[in-house]
Order: C-alpha cells, then structure tokens, then sequence
C-alpha cells in the first residue's frame, strides 16, 4: 500500500519566476502525497531608518509588510486545493526556511536552483546553505 512521502513540505519564494517554479513543483507533490504547504518569505530590514517598538523590537515599515503580503498572496493563488500557510520571517532565507521548518516539523524543505551557478557556489547560496544546515530532507528543484 502506498503510503505519503510527505506531511509538511517548506518552500521559500522571493516573487522571482524562478521561486514561482519551485513553489509550483511543491504544489504538485503536495497534491500527490496530500501534504500542507509552508509558503515562506524572508526579509531583511534596512539597518538605516529602522524605528523600534515599546519592546526595543525593530519596526517593521508597512511597504515591507505589504510587498510580502504580496508575495505570498501570489505564490498562493495557484494551490488548486492545496493546503498552504504562509509566512513572513525576518532575516536571512535559509535560516527563515529553517525556522518555519522546525517550527511545522517539516519533512522536506524545498528551494530553487538560483544562484548555485559560477561564484555563488563558492560564496554561499541558499541551496548550499540549506544542504548543511536542516534538520529534513531538502528538494532542490532545477529552475535555471
């Protein structure tokens, strides 16, 4: 008897066309093993003009927050019954996937190939960092 791969699957998308490929990779093995969809965008604050909160935590601008709406409003809208959640972490992509993917007990986390090419290989990329530092599975989905 067949028995699903996947529970929770992570994916990161920053609006490119390339994350937008991705994401429609995990949406097509969602619908195959019947697994929820963490849809995650990561942001990183300017460090010029960033106002703090009571709580000595760093205000986040409203165009900040719109445009990541807006990034996962659009990653989303294709989920053809797909159960997602969305996400907006601050910080650096793959320690954003990683957070949320412990956060949701993921199985797999699932990145682009962007920038895995020439001198990003040697500098660090998302992919590369993902490799070496999640606790699940990584999908690195061919997007160039």
């Amino acid at each position: 008897m067949y028995s699903n791969m996947y529970s929770n699957i992570v994916v990161g998308t920053d609006g490119s066309e390339t994350a937008k490929a991705a994401v429609g990779r995990v949406f097509a093995l969602a619908r195959l093993d019947g697994a929820n969809v963490h849809v995650v965008h990561a942001f990183k604050l300017p460090t010029a003009n960033v106002s703090v909160g009571a709580l000595g935590d760093p205000v986040v601008p409203a165009s900040v927050v719109n445009a990541a709406d807006a990034v996962l409003a659009d990653a989303a809208a294709d989920d053809d019954g797909v159960s997602v959640k969305t996400y907006v972490v601050s910080g650096a992509p793959a320690d954003a996937l990683i957070q949320i993917a412990e956060q949701v007990d993921a199985d797999v986390i699932a990145v682009g190939s962007k920038r895995m090419q020439s001198v990003h290989r040697l500098i660090g990329s998302v992919p590369n960092s993902m490799t070496h530092n999640t606790p699940s599975d990584v999908l690195i989905v061919k997007t160039a």
